[in-house]
């Protein structure tokens, strides 16, 4: 599957998919400490009616673009002459989330006045996402 000329598009469901699972994990052993961050209780959450599984689809697709990204600026930068390996991987997604993601969660939770530990559990979330993606597509996500 070629989506990016070099890049392994295979790989692309398999990073999402990986970090799909890692969210789960974090937010599985987390998920008291995220309903206290978030100000939630399960009765709130179970009250607004909405469809359980509609969450967990939209991240997956999410997850999807996301290491589509990815490995898009990592197959960019093994082009200018970075060998693309697990750690150059890992070491973009790091890049990208303190960047983007970290500034985006801050200013967000900000805004929408939430505590600093929902920050804290989210962020750290997304940076496991993001090493195991650019892990993933650093190792296999390139033709070689």
């Amino acid at each position: 599957m070629k989506l990016l000329a070099g890049l392994n598009g295979w790989m692309l469901p398999v990073a999402a998919i990986a970090g799909f699972i890692f969210g789960g994990v974090w937010y599985g052993a987390l998920s008291k400490q995220w309903m206290d961050a978030a100000g939630l209780t399960k009765d709130e959450i179970a009250a607004r009616g909405r469809n359980v599984a509609h969450p967990f689809i939209i991240t997956l697709l999410c997850q999807l673009v996301m290491a589509w990204m990815l490995a898009g600026v990592i197959l960019h930068l093994s082009k200018g002459g970075a060998p693309a390996t697990a750690m150059m991987g890992a070491t973009t997604a790091a890049f990208l989330w303190l960047g983007f993601v970290v500034t985006t969660q801050i200013v967000n939770h900000q805004f929408q006045m939430q505590k600093m530990m929902l920050t804290v559990i989210d962020c750290v979330h997304w940076l496991g996402v993001m090493l195991i993606q650019g892990a993933i597509l650093g190792a296999y996500g390139i033709a070689r």
